[in-house]
Order: C-alpha cells, then sequence, then structure tokens
C-alpha cells in the first residue's frame, strides 16, 4: 500500500496549501476559478466516456460506439437507488455537521467533488493491483503527482473538504491492494471499461455542476457503479 499512502499524503498536502493560498484570494477571482475547474472536470469526464464508447475501425477508419444503453440504465439505475437511499442529503447533512464545528463553508461540496474526482479512474484501479501484487507503485506516483496538483486548485476555492477526500481514496485504493491477489483475474479490461464508462460520466456531471451552476445530485449516482459490475458478471 505505499503507493496508496503517498497517494493520500499528497492529496493532504495539496489541500492544505490550497486552502492557504485561497484565504488571500478575492471571493470574484474564486467564484472564477471555480469555473474553469468545472470546465477542466467537464473535459476530463467527457474525455473519459468518449474514450470508453468510441471505437475505430482499423481498416476502413469509421467510427462506432458502444454501451452507450449500459450508461444510460447505469445512471437511471444508480439515480433511482441513490435517491431512495438519499446518499446525496445524508452525506450533505453530514458535511454540513462538519461545518459547523469546523467553520469550513462549502465542507460537503468539495469533499463529495474531490472524493469522486480523485477516486474513479483506471489509474486508481491498475495502480492500486500493481502495488498490492508486485509492490509496483510506478501508476500509483504518477496518480500522487496528478491528485497532489489538483487537490491544490480544488481546495483553493472548496475548501478543507477536499482534504477528507484523502479518507475514501485511502479505503478504495487500500482495499483494492490488500485484495489484489484475489480480485486481480476478475478485473479484466472490459469490465475496466464499463466501470469507468460510467465513472466518467459521474465525473462529468461535477463539471457541470461548476460551470453551469446546476444541481445534479451527484453523491446519488454513486451506486451507477454496480450496474456495470453486475452486467460484466451477468453476460460473462
Amino acid at each position: 500500500m505505499i503507493g496508496t499512502w503517498v497517494n493520500v499524503g499528497g492529496i493532504l498536502l495539496g489541500a492544505v496549501i490550497g486552502v492557504l493560498l485561497g484565504r488571500g484570494i478575492p471571493e470574484r477571482i474564486r467564484d472564477s476559478v471555480l469555473q474553469i475547474e468545472g470546465l477542466a472536470i467537464l473535459l476530463i469526464g467527457l474525455n473519459g466516456v468518449l474514450g470508453t464508447m468510441l471505437r475505430v475501425d482499423p481498416v476502413t477508419g469509421r467510427i462506432s460506439d458502444q454501451g452507450g444503453l449500459l450508461l444510460l440504465v447505469s445512471l437511471v439505475l444508480g439515480d433511482l437507488l441513490g435517491e431512495a437511499l438519499r446518499i446525496d442529503e445524508r452525506i450533505n447533512r453530514w458535511g454540513e455537521g462538519v461545518e459547523r464545528k469546523l467553520g469550513a463553508q462549502g465542507f460537503s461540496r468539495g469533499f463529495v467533488a474531490a472524493s469522486l474526482v480523485f477516486s474513479i479512474g483506471a489509474m486508481s484501479i491498475v495502480g492500486s493491483i500493481n502495488d498490492g501484487l508486485r509492490g509496483d507503485t510506478a501508476v500509483l506516483l504518477i496518480k500522487s503527482a496528478l491528485d497532489f496538483t489538483t487537490s491544490i486548485i480544488l481546495a483553493s476555492s472548496l475548501g478543507i473538504g477536499v482534504a477528507f477526500s484523502a479518507l475514501p481514496v485511502l479505503l478504495l485504493q487500500g482495499s483494492i491492494s490488500l485484495l489484489a491477489s484475489s480480485i486481480s483475474d476478475l478485473i479484466t479490461e472490459p469490465l475496466l471499461e464499463m466501470f469507468c464508462m460510467v465513472g466518467y460520466a459521474i465525473v462529468l456531471s461535477i463539471g457541470l455542476n461548476f460551470l453551469c451552476n446546476t444541481r445534479i445530485k451527484t453523491a446519488n449516482l454513486l451506486p451507477a457503479l454496480i450496474v456495470p459490475v453486475i452486467y460484466y458478471f451477468v453476460r460473462y
């Protein structure tokens, strides 16, 4: 789990730096930066979704897509389950409690957004498996550098909630590393692509919230990540 611990440390350090930098930035500039962050996150999510859905025929050069129906079903079912469980409401209620205790405005927003951005993606899964099986931390070290930079930017406008996103990263990547020998054969390329397709769609929704000031309840979409996993094992 060395790679995961380095990743967690990078997120925490970056968040602290971002919070300190953000205190000296006027609110109008923070709002502007938040919109730019939204644009960047939206493009990352869009690139991830298209990268897993689109295929180019090497002979004809024709572009085709796959997984569109699975993506739609996953998001709809995930949202229905999330609404039934009131995931977004419960996280926000917990975040508001932390806000009152720490005096940290916008805690839940920073926590949810950063947790999804840092946890979803092939680097988290593949890097954790490599770390757990072979002690190869290369992928997670690269991810740590990226997350460090991103946490600075996010925390400068979203606050200390970004730092707490290190906890789900630790739980997710640490669990995968510890279970790597048992699950490595199960995580095939098709499964990883389907999982990341849905995950990046959720990341895209975070970007829309920042950029367009919409209110997509991204936390309620988390159960959508289970659908492609179930679909894969039922089909294959």
